[in-house]
């Protein structure tokens, strides 16, 4: 099983962060390259479409309101993984009331790949979002 985690500095509050990012269905309130998400079974489930019309379906498997963080399990997508859960969390950074720490986090194990292959491909992935997220709170 491989894993990376990416994290970012935002400049907003905790909460105004999780306000943005900590429903399941919000991704793309911040996330250009997730343009739609249908919420399925009481939103417990999404189905979320790339700009290339590619459908990734995705359960949520934990979340922490108080705590800021939420897990899901990629069910299906275009990425070659299997047993893939990431987590997304918000944390603050002491001292500063002005400022959140986001962390992208996953494990998985490759399918017909390498560990190094898919570990930059969602470190790629999980910068990006931090910085399209940043981009959304300096707008």
């Amino acid at each position: 099983m491989a894993s990376t985690s990416v994290s970012r500095v935002v400049p907003a509050s905790p909460q105004k962060v999780w306000d943005l990012i900590g429903g399941f269905d919000a991704l793309p309130d911040w996330l250009p390259f997730i343009p739609e998400s249908t919420p399925l079974e009481g939103g417990r489930v999404r189905r979320l479409k790339n700009p290339n019309g590619e459908v990734i379906v995705e359960r949520l498997v934990d979340f922490n309101e108080a705590e800021r963080h939420y897990s899901y399990a990629i069910l299906q997508a275009p990425f070659p993984v299997d047993g893939y859960v990431s987590t997304l969390r918000v944390h603050t950074v002491p001292g500063r009331d002005d400022l959140a720490e986001v962390q992208w986090s996953g494990r998985f194990t490759p399918h017909n790949t390498t560990d190094d292959e898919v570990v930059a491909l969602f470190a790629g992935i999980y910068r990006d979002g931090l910085e399209a997220l940043h981009r959304t709170l300096t707008a």
